[in-house]
C-alpha cells in the first residue's frame, strides 16, 4: 500500500513537472502560432479607434518582422504590393489604417513546419481579411517564412500563394 501511494505521488510530480516544462518552454510551433495570433490582432482595427491608437498599432506591426523582411502580396482586384524591410512594412500598416475605416484579419488553416535545426520555419495559412467598405471578405492562401533571430521568431518573408484558376 505504501509503495502504491509513493508510485502515484511520483507519477503526479512527474506529470506536473512535464506540464510546467511545456508551459515555461513551449516548442517553436506553439510560439509561432502565438506570434501569428498576436500579429492578426495587431493588424486588425475597428473604425471607432482613435488616430493615436491606430498609429501605435501600426508601429507594433513592424516588431513581428525582421529588418530585411520581404512581403509580396497579390490580392484580387488590387495592385500587387511589395515591401522590403521592417520600415516599409510599418509604413504600409500605417497607410492601410489611414485609408480604411476598419480591418479584421483572421488566420485560418495554419500549418507550421519547423526545420530540423529549429532555427527556421515555413507557415502555410489562409488569411481572411474583412474591410469596412467591402461586403465580402478577401480570402487568400499565404506562405510565411520565420527565422529565429536573437531568440525571437521573426517573419522574414510573406507571399501570396497562387492557386490554379
Amino acid at each position: 500500500m505504501k509503495n502504491a501511494f509513493r508510485f502515484v505521488f511520483l507519477a503526479v510530480i512527474v506529470a506536473l513537472g512535464v506540464w510546467l516544462w511545456l508551459i515555461l518552454f513551449p516548442g517553436p510551433e506553439k510560439i509561432i502560432r502565438k506570434q501569428l495570433a498576436k500579429l492578426a490582432q495587431t493588424v486588425s482595427f475597428s473604425s471607432n479607434e482613435g488616430n493615436l491608437v491606430r498609429m501605435a498599432g501600426a508601429e507594433n506591426v513592424g516588431g513581428f518582422f525582421s529588418t530585411n523582411a520581404e512581403v509580396n502580396l497579390e490580392m484580387p482586384g488590387r495592385e500587387p504590393a511589395v515591401f522590403t524591410g521592417r520600415a516599409e512594412v510599418t509604413q504600409a500598416a500605417l497607410a492601410s489604417r489611414q485609408a480604411t475605416g476598419s480591418l479584421i484579419v483572421k488566420l485560418l488553416d495554419v500549418k507550421v513546419t519547423v526545420a530540423p535545426d529549429k532555427q527556421s520555419a515555413v507557415v502555410d495559412l489562409t488569411v481572411e481579411t474583412t474591410l469596412a467598405d467591402e461586403r465580402d471578405p478577401i480570402i487568400e492562401p499565404m506562405r510565411s517564412t520565420f527565422q529565429k533571430i536573437a531568440g525571437h521568431w521573426l517573419i522574414t518573408r510573406v507571399e501570396t500563394v497562387r492557386t490554379l484558376p
